[in-house]
């Protein structure tokens, strides 16, 4: 008789845990059905609240193929033109780690071969959406507020991954429509929309397997953002070397889809096979979770605090460092091997008159390489003004999760706290800069007749970007201190910038509306003519909105 009451006391104890959930039943389907209740209102209120984003960076991601398409059917008017820049595309290591190997000679294969670094920013907007939606609603302790009526357990990731995957699927049909619309074939046409539907459906589910990892939100990127750079390390050294290596990174399977070039559709099959088992497995690690809590122990911290941590800005440098020192060492890279393609422009254009005016009109000089190296330096600006927002919406976060309130309590005052997170907001995008010219210097200066001049006009080339990276935290700035809710916004402020660059570099858009982006007024360098009177108009803008914001924060309430 007692194996039947242990077995008994074991069932209810199964009942019991299953009944934890909303709906739930001791069978097992309806429980599991019970798990998905309310995904459909979750992915509605995910919807809205990324009615403005989630549009925006899939539109921009979807067209952006058929913007290098246009720009590339502009400058090149003959096959012969076209099989030259393969040609020496497929000479230079350092292009083929920037942006993997031309497959083919046709117009549709190389005028979007340097769109392919899409599938990493469509990975980037993965993983933002993804964590945002999840583990950003339990760190804040809405995800619980909402788990306390009846919500599903599994409603929350389910109308994340719903949000993001849809975003992915309208990017792929974007980009196959707009590359139809432009001329191409339908085959080429439609493998380019579904390899960057497949790569943003990928690392959502990586996404969301981070997102189980930690109870912080920063955690659950870093953890994401640091296999993503793992990948584009793998596809970079594969294409520059072998091409063993790329076949272990998701982006290099993007790549091996060849549209316009034989297309093998068979490529997708593991992109998705991925994408199933990294949404499963996440799926099976929020199940052995408590809301709230991470796969990844705690450590209990120290009684009181390093001296090193007193003080706002000792804080601030304590949050900031391990970001910071990222997107150096990804600026590095990056700075070496641009430096590394630099010899390869003048043969890229051979005798394409119009490509060299082009050249000419974006970088303001005659010198064809520094024209390039100034091209590349403006959007390594924009990046480093991805940084800076990056750095001064923490204090958005902050105030948000409620540790502004508790830290303010003490002898800190708003201004100094304020102060202490844009030091870095304005000071990191100038390390930034720094290092990827340098970078820059150290491997093409030895290629020139003066190496010294040529590093110290690269590192002024990058130098002269601040002030249009300032007016981007300006923006930032004053958002977050008078309107905090709508400080994320700055996020899609900087995205119209990058696009608008992109295509008024073509000569699509009038001249006033080229002005409203900062990055189109700072001095061509290197080569090119100084003058100072435009940066100073930048950092006069700069100053008033981030006086601004500061004055605003300092009198608004907190959140």
């Amino acid at each position: 008789m007692s194996a039947p009451g242990r077995e008994a006391g074991n069932s209810g104890s199964r009942a019991g845990s299953a009944s934890d959930r909303p709906g739930a039943g001791t069978a097992s389907v309806p429980r599991r059905a019970a798990d998905f209740t309310g995904t459909r209102r979750l992915f509605l209120l995910s919807l809205r609240r990324d009615r403005v984003v989630a549009p925006l960076w899939a539109l921009a991601i979807g067209l952006m193929p058929a913007v290098q398409l246009v720009s590339v059917e502009d400058l090149y008017s003959s096959q012969e033109q076209l099989a030259q820049f393969a040609a020496t595309t497929a000479a230079s290591p350092a292009l083929l780690a920037m942006y993997g190997p031309v497959f083919g000679t046709s117009l549709g294969s190389i005028g979007t071969w340097k769109a392919g670094a899409m599938y990493t920013v469509i990975a980037i907007a993965a993983v933002l959406t993804v964590v945002r939606h999840t583990r950003v609603e339990e760190e804040t302790g809405r995800a619980e507020l909402v788990g306390a009526t009846g919500i599903g357990r599994f409603a929350g990731l389910t109308a994340a991954l719903l949000l993001t995957g849809g975003g992915s699927l309208v990017a792929g049909l974007v980009c196959a429509l707009s590359l139809l619309g432009s001329g191409e074939p339908l085959a080429g046409s439609v493998a380019w929309g579904t390899s960057l539907a497949a790569s943003g459906l990928v690392w959502a589910g990586i996404a969301a397997v981070a997102a189980q990892a930690s109870t912080g939100a920063r955690v659950a990127r870093g953890i994401a953002f640091a296999a993503l750079g793992t990948a584009f390390a793998l596809r970079a050294a594969g294409d520059a070397g072998n091409g063993v290596l790329s076949w272990f990174s998701p982006l290099g399977w993007c790549l091996q889809i060849r549209p316009y070039a034989g297309e093998r559709w068979w490529v997708l099959l593991p992109l998705l096979t991925v994408a199933v088992f990294a949404v499963g497995f996440a799926y099976a690690l929020l199940d052995r979770r408590d809301t709230g809590a991470g796969l990844i122990a705690e450590r209990p911290g120290r009684p009181a605090a390093k001296k090193s941590l007193s003080g706002a800005f000792r804080l601030a440098a304590r949050l900031q460092r391990g970001a910071l020192l990222g997107w150096a060492i990804g600026f590095a890279l990056y700075g070496l091997l641009i430096g590394g393609a630099v010899g390869s422009v003048g043969d890229m254009l051979g005798d394409n008159d119009t490509l060299r005016d082009l050249m000419d009109r974006m970088g303001g000089s005659s010198a064809l390489e520094d024209s390039f190296v100034t091209y590349a330096l403006t959007l390594l600006a924009a990046v480093a003004a991805a940084y800076s927002v990056s750095a001064l919406l923490r204090l958005h976060d902050e105030e948000s999760s409620g540790r502004m309130e508790a830290t303010l309590a003490g002898a800190v005052s708003r201004p100094r706290l304020a102060a202490a997170h844009l030091t870095f907001a304005l000071g990191g995008p100038a390390l930034l800069l720094f290092v990827a010219s340098a970078a820059i210097g150290l491997v093409y200066a030895p290629q020139t007749a003066d190496p010294e001049h040529t590093f110290d006009a690269v590192v002024a080339a990058a130098a002269v970007q601040l002030p249009a990276v300032w007016v981007v935290t300006g923006i930032a700035t004053a958002l977050y201190g008078s309107l905090p809710r709508f400080a994320p916004f700055a996020w899609g402020v900087l995205s119209a910038m990058i696009v608008l660059y992109f295509v008024g570099s073509l000569d699509a858009l009038p001249q006033w509306v080229m002005d409203l982006v900062p990055f189109t007024h700072p001095p061509k360098l290197p080569g090119g003519e100084f003058t100072a009177e435009p940066l100073l108009w930048l950092l006069a803008i700069a100053t008033i909105l981030i006086a601004a914001g500061m004055i605003c924060f300092r009198r608004r309430d907190l959140r």
